[in-house]
């Protein structure tokens, strides 16, 4: 198959070039340099000059509390780029795989969010990404929704990486412990996705939304706990002791999800793909920190 990446540059879309090189599909991969999504002319002109089977879409805008100030763009970027994109696919005859994420709910649950609950987005990062996929679907093209959450690599800017810089400039940290999800490791999501792009090419396109995130649920306290834990492991010093503190000791413009814990049962009973092993990862990405 011949895949178009969006997204190129991004923790995903490094991840998904380490990954799908290796295979014998024909990789087209696009940074925001290369294509700027929100020019929605050249944006079609360039898919249909490139004719992909499949687009990959690791682009968006992710900044979640500057949303609150730039609902223009998040908006632009999340839901009508999108839109454009997915259009252009349904014309192709293309599949989509789209990265969503947890912040398409409010927290309130007490278990498990999984793909058939009620969405319910508390700020303007998660409605904008709520209305991609929304556009995704109204589009008619063949699509993969994917909700994740948490993302940590060794690429970018992420939690574990500002964990380990605060680490070693601070003596107490102050990380907040009333707020659970589930850490995921990208390159375990670029595993998935190249897993269901091999399903699709075998078996052909089935449309829908599942959830991939880490197999633990912890706060981001916990989830620091574990990154200074295995970072002595590595040997890797870190001066700070680590304080947990609540939402409202930390507030942020956007409003966060007290709860967005997903349930990934239904991408494992179809596909066979197992959760992220967030633990396991941490050592994986400190390693090629040394």
């Amino acid at each position: 198959m011949k895949i178009l990446v969006l997204g190129s540059n991004g923790q995903l879309g490094r991840c998904l070039a380490d990954q799908l090189l290796s295979t014998n599909h024909v990789m087209v991969f696009a940074t925001r340099a290369d294509l700027d999504i929100t020019d929605f002319a050249v944006t079609k002109d360039n898919i249909t000059q490139i004719k992909p089977d499949l687009i990959i879409n690791a682009s968006a805008y992710t900044a979640v509390d500057k949303a609150e100030d730039e609902r223009e763009l998040a908006y632009l970027i999340n839901q009508h780029a999108l839109a454009n994109i997915a259009e252009t696919c349904a014309q192709l005859n293309c599949g989509l795989i789209h990265v969503s994420t947890d912040y398409v709910f409010d927290g309130t649950a007490t278990e498990p969010y999984i793909e058939t609950d009620s969405t319910n987005p508390q700020g303007v990062y998660g409605d904008s990404k709520l209305r991609g996929e929304e556009a995704i679907q109204a589009s008619g093209c063949e699509y993969l929704i994917i909700r994740t959450a948490w993302v940590f690599s060794e690429y970018g800017s992420n939690f574990l990486k500002t964990m380990l810089r605060l680490g070693t400039g601070h003596d107490e940290i102050g990380v907040v412990g009333d707020q659970i999800g589930c850490p995921t490791y990208a390159q375990d999501i670029a595993g998935c996705i190249l897993r269901l792009t091999e399903y699709f090419r075998e078996v052909g396109f089935e449309s829908g939304i599942f959830h991939y995130c880490g197999d633990e649920p912890c706060s981001w306290f916990q989830f620091a706990e574990a990154i200074f834990a295995s970072a002595a492991e590595c040997g890797l010093v870190t001066s700070a002791s680590i304080k947990r503190i609540t939402t409202v000791e930390y507030p942020t413009l956007a409003p966060r999800p007290a709860y967005s814990v997903m349930g990934c049962h239904e991408l494992y009973h179809k596909f066979q793909i197992p959760p992220s092993d967030w633990r396991g990862a941490i050592s994986k990405v400190l390693n090629t920190m040394q």
